[in-house]
């Protein structure tokens, strides 16, 4: 007798549905074709075993498994119960062949019979309902996390014994149900951590706002002590929350990476991810010989952090460029390209020397111009052009530490840069793909920065003096438009393009002359720039 069941396969973030035959024949050999591998091959003796502790029998017969399509490698242990249900079917011992094809089945068996969990059940019941399934039959304790996708019917089953049940209608199991609204909401806007922490840093912390209104990428130069960490660490506290649907991408993300703690729920805050200089090109952009997602899809829709930017490898800092302009990022393995969503904030931090003094008030910096300019150029001068903001933090002095003012919150920050976002929102409606102010393309600058002559003249004097490239200037402009969207204001002003300016005066350039000279040539205020 044959029968099909439906499965997935899941390979990172994609997901294919397996349909798996089976022929009962005579004889006594055990036969998987479909290219399988060791995983699955061993499902086997596990499915026997589990067939026999629950109660019912495994048939004297030659079996056949296909795993269709057959060119595709199959990997895990999430086939098991779609196997065990087509051995069943083909025995006679599930009754109600009908409802068979209505429903994708996922567990690893234990030989007990018991169903553990899987990775990927999120992505598994989203394929599930693209394929126009009836239902989704996975582990109980998977139930909570694929119910997120409240689209399609999920029943979770302990047992094999109680799949089987389900199956005959001899039980009765209701599709779970949770309310995602409620757990999209709970916690959403509470944080450990605020920026009314931070004392002295105000110039630092008026950068992140910019940063998170506009999702400009920024990088923070300064001594050891400065507050760097402290300052990017609440960055997500005061971006926008995430919607519905980016929070399940979030979640999908974590749970295809197994962190524990989404097995159970759903992921409502904007990701913060941090990175250690030693960490490798597959660590950061995903790959391996399994291929799964790096730190940078791990981000995706939040915060990367990269401490001590100088101290990474030249590869690592060189990959991170291309999903900074396309979003996502590419990895090929063995003949087969696997996309991972990329979209996310780069926050990075870097000492301005070896010995991290260089430009202090109170410590001198031993450091020759060569060796400081040497520890410079081991960042990438092109990555450095795809960051919007370049900020020096300075080191904070002992009455400002001690200084008992409170220093603004994250949530009287967040409410200006939501409503900035809704600005932005509203300006890009009509743009596919273009979201927020960081996205825009030369024809969107032209068309949406219109510039007041005066500020006008002080770019182009900037841009002269500076020696600041093309993408540089775009750079200016799309800053300068978001700190006129934070203000409201319809034109960019002489302020507006005052203040970008004085985040581009950390550019390598500029700062590797200084250390030349072992004095500053450019410096800028809040709101006026000159040249010193």
């Amino acid at each position: 007798m044959q029968v099909k069941i439906f499965g997935c396969a899941i390979e990172c973030l994609d997901t294919t549905t397996i349909t798996i035959e089976l022929s009962l024949e005579k004889g006594h050999h055990r036969v998987i074709s479909g290219l399988a591998d060791d995983a699955v091959k061993e499902s086997l003796a596990r499915i026997e075993a589990a067939v026999n502790h629950s109660g019912f029998f495994v048939p004297e017969s030659k079996m056949v498994y296909n795993l269709h399509p057959a060119a595709m490698r199959k990997s895990g242990a999430h086939l098991d119960l779609p196997m065990a249900i087509a051995l069943l079917a083909a025995s006679g011992q599930v009754l109600n062949k009908t409802r068979l094809d209505q429903f994708l089945f996922a567990g690893e068996l234990s030989l007990d019979g018991s169903i553990q969990p899987v990775q990927g059940a999120l992505s598994l019941v989203l394929h599930g309902w693209k394929e126009k399934f009836g239902g989704v039959v996975v582990p109980f304790a998977n139930v909570e996390e694929a119910a997120l996708v409240t689209k399609i019917p999920v029943y979770g089953v302990n047992s094999l014994e109680e799949t089987v049940q389900f199956l005959n209608g001899q039980v009765e199991i209701k599709p779970y149900i949770i309310d995602t609204r409620k757990l999209f909401y709970t916690g959403q806007n509470e944080f450990d951590i605020d920026y009314s922490d931070v004392r002295g840093q105000g110039h630092a912390v008026r950068a992140m706002e910019i940063a998170a209104a506009g999702s400009h990428n920024a990088i923070m130069i300064g001594p050891p002590g400065s507050g760097k960490s402290m300052i990017a660490q609440r960055l997500n506290t005061i971006l926008p929350p995430l919607s519905l649907n980016e929070a399940l991408e979030v979640t999908r993300i974590k749970n295809i990476c197994g962190e524990k703690d989404v097995i159970k729920g759903l992921v409502n805050r904007r990701p913060f991810v941090s990175g250690h200089y030693s960490i490798s090109v597959p660590g950061l952009i995903g790959g391996g010989s399994v291929i799964m997602p790096g730190l940078i899809t791990k981000a995706h829709n939040g915060v990367l952090f990269l401490d001590e930017l100088a101290e990474y490898s030249r590869g690592a800092i060189e990959s991170v460029r291309i999903p900074l302009e396309t979003g996502e990022i590419k990895v090929t393995r063995s003949m087969k390209t696997v996309s991972f969503p990329a979209s996310f904030i780069l926050l990075a931090a870097t000492n301005p020397c070896p010995c991290g003094y260089f430009n202090h008030v109170t410590r001198t910096c031993s450091c020759s111009p060569k060796a400081i300019q040497k520890y410079l150029n081991k960042i990438s001068g092109p990555l450095l052009d795809r960051l919007d903001l370049c900020v020096e933090v300075m080191s904070v002095s002992a009455s400002e530490l001690t200084d008992e003012t409170p220093s603004e919150s994250s949530s009287a920050i967040r409410e200006r840069v939501i409503s900035a976002r809704e600005i932005q929102t509203k300006r890009f409606r009509s743009h596919d793909g273009v979201h927020n102010n960081s996205q825009m393309t030369p024809p969107l600058i032209k068309k949406y920065c219109h510039i007041e002559a005066d500020a006008a003249e002080l770019l182009i004097s900037a841009i002269q003096h500076m020696q600041l490239s093309g993408r540089a200037h775009n750079r200016i402009m799309k800053v300068s438009r978001t700190i006129a969207d934070l203000e409201h204001c319809e034109t960019i002003r002489f302020c507006h393009v005052s203040e970008a300016i004085g985040y581009r005066s950390l550019d390598k350039e500029s700062w590797i002359a200084a250390a030349a000279t072992k004095e500053k040539k450019v410096r800028t205020s809040k709101h006026i720039f000159k040249i010193a």
